[in-house]
């Protein structure tokens, strides 16, 4: 197999694994739920749920922990699942 095709594969498959960054989503959540966070596979925190009862207690210090603790653990996810995609894909030849 010649160099100039194992470079061609390995920008197809550079290709599908942005695509595939672009199009991933994870969910994560702390305190049992009071907070959940939606990150996409290139980190980017989407959305932030806070249940009610959180601000009721009206802990800001909790709260700030609980945000701090689902945004950790879904890049722990995002960081996981990439690891995993980029696993799986193999140049022929290397």
């Amino acid at each position: 197999m010649d160099m100039r095709s194992i470079m061609k594969q390995a920008q197809k498959m550079q290709e599908k694994l942005q695509q595939e960054m672009a199009e991933l989503k994870v969910e994560a959540s702390a305190g049992g739920g009071m907070v959940t966070v939606t990150m996409g596979g290139t980190r980017e925190v989407l959305a932030v749920k806070i249940a009610p009862e959180v601000l009721e207690s009206q802990d800001l210090e909790m709260l700030e922990d609980l945000v701090r603790a689902a945004v950790n653990e879904a890049n722990r996810k995002v960081e996981e699942t990439l690891g995993q995609k980029m696993g799986s894909l193999r140049v022929p030849g290397f």
